[in-house]
């Protein structure tokens, strides 16, 4: 027989009474407000689908969900201030793929991506379109290629500022060809652009959105896009890969929480984005801006992907010698 003592049961009936209102806790989440940090200013592209996607989302959630900018230093001010955060769920990061992939190997004293945060769902998928001044004499990128080597270390190419993705597309399309280009950085994909048009820089791998409509009006001439396969915005042009160039350079926007976030917690806000995603306003929102859904995969394929690219770009950095001004 087991006998307790009065003081044996107070304790073992506290815990009773502890446990499940943890447990109640938990399932119930979220019981307040959600934050998506973004770690650039208000306007830009992350900003605009995060706040769409928060818009779709908090429905869905039954909470609002509050978009809070914090820019700086390329995104990574808004990711320090996520990783920091407590991991309960109510503070998660709207990344950019270079914020959690390219930064880390970039920027001087910068976290470790991979151990700090927990990738929860990517929220789309873009490329770059690789395009020319309309009087440079080349209509593919083989010609364009030919061109380089015709005239080595005459070929500028500007993007909005060094260690982004189109940076590294030239970077690493010059490597691939064996071609010598001048990169010239910017503050910004407007007058990075804006050069190639008027004909003081050769060629830029743009995003899609400020570069489609100049390409349409015969401002610029595209010669390739960087992804897997062509994109609906320039059916007509064909990528690199097609043109016999082993190239490919895709970036993505995504959900992260802090690191220790509890499972039930991430498998929720991955859920709940998800079918905010499958609203026909989040593919029209994406379709705007040049931007396409996202592959479908579950949080651990995703955290794949992410472990993947951060260590392939850890090694190709290292080779293509880009540091941060």
């Amino acid at each position: 027989m087991i006998r307790l003592t009065r003081r044996h049961a107070l304790a073992l009936g506290s815990t009773i009474l502890v446990l499940p209102s943890n447990l109640r806790a938990q399932s119930a989440w979220p019981t307040g407000p959600v934050t998506f940090v973004v770690g650039y200013a208000a306007g830009g592209s992350s900003d605009i689908n995060a706040r769409e996607l928060a818009h779709i989302m908090s429905p869905i959630l039954g909470q609002q969900i509050v978009v809070d900018n914090k820019g700086g230093a390329t995104g990574s001010i808004g990711l320090r201030a996520v990783a920091n955060a407590k991991p309960d769920g109510y503070t998660l990061f709207y990344a950019v793929s270079t914020n959690v992939i390219i930064n880390p190997h970039v920027q001087k004293g910068m976290i470790d991506t991979i151990a700090s945060l927990a990738p929860i769902c990517q929220t789309n998928a873009y490329q770059y379109v690789l395009a020319v001044n309309p009087k440079v004499p080349a209509n593919s990128a083989a010609e364009l290629v030919a061109l380089a080597k015709k005239e080595p270390e005459k070929l500028t190419f500007s993007s909005s500022g060094v260690g982004g993705n189109n940076h590294l597309a030239g970077a690493l399309f010059a490597e691939t060809t064996g071609i010598q280009l001048i990169h010239v950085p910017y503050k910004g994909t407007g007058p990075a652009l804006a050069d190639v048009i008027s004909g003081q820089i050769i060629m830029n791998f743009s995003s899609l959105p400020p570069a489609v409509s100049q390409i349409k009006a015969g401002n610029l001439r595209a010669l390739a896009v960087t992804g897997e396969k062509r994109v609906s915005a320039l059916p007509d042009v064909p990528t690199l890969k097609e043109q016999g160039i082993d190239v490919v350079v895709t970036g993505w926007q995504g959900l992260f929480a802090p690191a220790k976030t509890p499972d039930a917690v991430l498998d929720k806000i991955e859920k709940d984005a998800k079918a905010a995603m499958k609203d026909p306003k989040w593919e029209e929102a994406l379709s705007r801006d040049g931007l396409e859904l996202p592959p479908d995969r579950t949080r651990a394929e995703f955290a794949k992907v992410v472990a993947d690219e951060h260590a392939f770009w850890g090694k190709k950095l290292k080779v293509l010698k880009i540091d941060m001004e």
